[in-house]
Formats: structure tokens, sequence, C-alpha cells
């Protein structure tokens, strides 16, 4: 889903905090340089590494929540570009790469997201990192795409309290890689007839998978954990975090 709507883009950041992913990527960028944030968003990551020192690169198609990103906090001791993967070749060698957010889930076939690795594996100096994450499939996490399983309500920006939740179109097959369609609706209850929705695609891929395609990037190491406190990946993992070099 790309957030170019901004009554979205104002939600966004409600619905996606500093949390335990944001603390395991500064601590993983503590002794880079220059750090590139592939799908910025709006920027909460790339700010607080600008705020901690760090040279910092934020990559995001979305105009608007290039906007937000903008007027944050540290945002102007950021590089902010409008784009993607095609943008790295011009942003200078980097230490860290990060794509966060699952941002690599919306790469929905092997050769894009392949495409991507490349074009990071070029961009990283040498003895620099990838790191990104990616639901894990054998977690199931679309069983709790339901209205009734994923109903929360939230607190806009301007103080209007907003229902929001999932509704599963299409489910993978979690023994292997695969689609899941769903739309997200966001509904202001203050005015129940103005709900909006976004209807969103994504590929869950093994770790086996994941770990293809990196090494095909020319990534010849990968270090992989099963949540934010570096646990190792089984059976019980939500994620498939990978850091590649």
């Amino acid at each position: 889903m790309l957030y170019d709507d901004p009554r979205l883009v104002a939600l966004y950041d409600v619905l996606n905090p500093f949390a335990s992913d944001t603390a395991f990527y500064l601590a993983l960028a503590e002794s880079a340089e220059h750090v590139v944030d592939l799908g910025c968003g709006t920027g909460l990551l790339a700010c607080e590494l600008a705020k901690r020192g760090h040279r910092v690169t934020g990559i995001d198609p979305s105009p608007q929540m290039l906007r937000v990103a903008r007027a944050r906090p540290e945002g102007d001791k950021v590089t902010w570009i409008e784009g993607d993967a095609s943008a790295l070749p011009f942003v200078g060698m980097a230490d860290l790469l990060v794509m966060t957010g699952h941002v690599a889930q919306i790469f929905l076939d092997d050769a894009a997201l392949l495409a991507t690795l490349k074009a990071a594996r070029r961009a990283i100096r040498p003895g620099g990192a990838i790191a990104f994450e990616s639901r894990n499939p054998a977690a199931r996490a679309w069983e709790n795409w339901t209205r009734e399983r994923s109903l929360s309500c939230v607190e806009a920006p301007d103080g209007r309290t907003v229902e929001v939740w999932q509704e599963l179109h299409a489910q993978p097959d979690p023994s292997t890689t695969g689609h899941a369609a769903f739309t997200t609706y966001y509904r202001f209850t203050s005015a129940p007839e103005d709900t909006l929705s976004a209807t969103s695609e994504l590929r869950f891929r093994t770790l086996d998978a994941l770990a293809g395609l990196l090494t095909d990037a020319g990534f010849a190491r990968i270090d992989w954990s099963g949540d934010w406190d570096r646990a190792p990946v089984d059976e019980t993992s939500r994620e498939l975090i990978a850091v590649a070099r």
C-alpha cells in the first residue's frame, strides 16, 4: 500500500510508533557513519538516527510521507529522496542499509526483490550490512486479519477516534511462499460514513527463500533472528530478521 492519502499518512505514526523494532535498528546502527533508510516512511527511524549523530539518507516513493518526514525534529539533518532503489547509486556508500516496516514483503515477485537487493549490495561499502525483516509465514499472521481479531481504536492527531481493522481476501500457503491480500479500514467514529480503506498485497517468503535471494544478490553471510530480542528463528518466530554482509 502506497500511503498517498494525507488522512492515512496522519494516522501512520499513531499505528506505527517507536517500538522494539526501532530499538533493534538503532542498536544495529551504533557503529555506522552513513545509514540509508530505504522505504523510510514518515522518517521516525531516520530522524532518530540523525539525532544520534549518524549521516542519514531516507528514500521513499510517497511524497506525502516525505512531507511529514521533513517536518520532524532533526528532519533538516536527513537527506530525503523521493524514489526507490534506483536512487541508491547517487547517495554515496552506506555502512548500513535498512528496509523496515516489512518493506521487503511489498515486492510481490522475486525478480523485483532481487533487483533491490543487488542495488543495495552495490551501495554498501565493504564490511557494511543490509538489515530487514519479513513476517514468518509459519506464524500465519494473516489469520488475525479479520475484523473480530484486528479491531482497535486509536486517536488521530486531530483528536478524533478511529476504528481500524483488516479483512483478509486471500491467504498464502505457509509451507511455501505466497501472497496475502487484505483491506485495512479506517472508520472515524464521529462520522461513521467517513470510512477510508486501503487494499494491500504482501508476499510471504520462507527463510530459505529469503536466504537464496540474499545469496544471489552477493551477500556472503546472513545472521537471522526470530524476534527483536535477537532470539534464534524457530517454528514460533513471528519475524524473519536478516542482517547480511
